[in-house]
């Protein structure tokens, strides 16, 4: 049986809600532009961040969401996209 309407609103809030949030806490922790966290950017090559950022990336998303990132899975988070599945997976 199809996903009612509401259903599918739902989960589209519920996915724009963790793209605004993991944005604002990408966009706090680095100081960066957050209308410039796009899913295709690249977090060492296009936001410049190295891998020493990576600790405070994850220290970020577990008080942003209060959950606890798996460092294995976080190691292979490359682009803002990535972030946004890895934390949806996490809820």
């Amino acid at each position: 049986m199809p996903a009612s309407p509401a259903i599918i609103v739902a989960m589209t809030l519920l996915a724009e809600d963790i793209i605004a949030r993991v944005n604002t806490a990408i966009a706090e922790e680095f100081e960066l532009d957050p209308a410039a966290l796009t899913p295709e950017k690249r977090l060492i090559e296009d936001l410049g961040l190295d891998s020493l950022d990576s600790v405070d990336l994850i220290a970020a998303l577990e008080r942003a969401f209060k959950v606890k990132c798996p460092e294995s899975e976080a190691r292979a988070l490359r682009t803002v996209g990535d972030i946004h599945q890895f934390v949806a997976r996490l809820r």
